[in-house]
């Protein structure tokens, strides 16, 4: 990350401070586009609109079902939705209710601690590690209305408990347990990834860089009230850098927002379910044919929101491009060789900017 900045820009204001000081209009940095401005026409009556579509839901128990055509039907309900969303809801997913329940909550509680107890695992844009409020390091660039929390979970020599948060009491423990539930889950569908795209079963987690290299890391999303929702998002409309990310939304609130076509879906959570969704390093591997889709997150006026996305991602100094096996005559290599750390500085430095990144990766024709 040589060519990234030290420090911030410009000093840091927390989202909640300014959330919770009671103003009644947001300021200039955080006031969208536009173009880029949600609408609330179909979000408003969520549960009464008949056009509003939902991501696909998949219960996982049925790939252990005693019938194979059941088997073979779930295979095919994910490759469907590899293919056509890039995002996905799964349950019976094998990662422990009340664990979900708690990590959310142990992060709802860290982010309501005393400004000055979250300061000290305050964050820069070396590693991003620790409690932030900006992505990209443009000086008077536009901002979220989001504070978040990173922290990094594999590699092990990458994981440091020094820089979780010591506070609540219970926070260490808690995000430990939870990083090695997603981490299985997260191998358990890269494994059904290559299945379907017609590769080794162990194709993904091998690219990724197996036990000792594949990465893992978690932003905790926490988005204050905001006064005026119809102005801002909580985090701007992008494509997920990595390899698949895990989503574990608020119970209450829904945000998340995807793109389908030239209209945005809201994402209605379903009980105890993660989001999944493809990242551009599984877009590139699989040479597109399954696609990460852009997805943004609005905010509202009334309630708060916490969200916990595990990001599962190839190791840094890897070069991820497109299987051999999917390259044909007729569908060439669509993007050039890159590692990971390579391409992530991208959104490091820049701030999330929809699909640009991963279509600058297209080799030339």
């Amino acid at each position: 990350m040589s060519n990234c900045l030290q420090s911030w820009p410009e000093p840091i204001v927390r989202v909640q401070g300014l959330s919770e000081s009671g103003i009644r209009e947001i300021p200039d940095r955080y006031v969208k586009r536009p173009s880029d401005r949600p609408c609330f026409k179909e979000t408003t009556t969520l549960s009464s609109s008949s056009h509003v579509e939902n991501i696909p839901l998949i219960d996982l128990a049925n790939l252990n079902s005693s019938d194979e055509s059941i088997r073979d039907e779930t295979m095919e309900l994910i490759s469907k939705a590899c293919r056509e969303w890039g995002f996905f809801q799964v349950v019976n997913h094998g990662v422990s209710h009340e664990l979900m329940a708690n990590a959310r909550s142990v992060w709802r509680e860290f982010f309501h601690l005393p400004p000055e107890e979250k300061q000290k695992f305050a964050n820069s844009p070396v590693t991003y590690e620790g409690y932030g409020s900006r992505l990209g390091v443009e000086k008077g660039g536009k901002l979220d209305w989001s504070d978040y929390f990173f922290l990094h979970y594999l590699p092990e020599p990458l994981r440091d408990y020094n820089k979780w948060p010591s506070l609540p009491i219970t926070c260490r423990k808690i995000i430990g347990e939870y990083g090695q539930e997603v981490v299985k889950l997260g191998r358990k569908i890269t494994n059904i990834l290559s299945i379907n795209l017609g590769l080794d079963e162990n194709y993904l987690h091998t690219k990724f860089g197996g036990d000792n290299e594949r990465g893992a890391c978690l932003r905790v999303n926490f988005y204050p009230r905001c006064p005026q929702p119809d102005l801002t998002l909580g985090l701007s409309s992008h494509s997920d850098p990595g390899g698949m990310t895990l989503l574990l939304p608020d119970t209450d609130v829904p945000g998340l927002q995807v793109r389908r076509g030239d209209d945005w879906i809201t994402v209605k959570p379903v009980p105890n379910a993660f989001i999944v969704n493809i990242g551009d390093q599984i877009q590139v591997l699989s040479n597109a044919i399954y696609k990460s889709i852009e997805h943004r997150v609005i905010v509202n006026s009334g309630q708060e929101r916490v969200s916990l996305a595990f990001f599962y991602n190839p190791g840094g100094d890897i070069l991820i491009q497109p299987a051999e096996e999917l390259v044909t005559e007729d569908q060439p290599a669509l993007y050039l060789p890159t590692t990971f750390n390579e391409y992530r500085a991208f959104i490091r430095t820049n701030g999330p900017r929809g699909k640009s990144q991963v279509e600058s990766l297209k080799s030339p024709r």
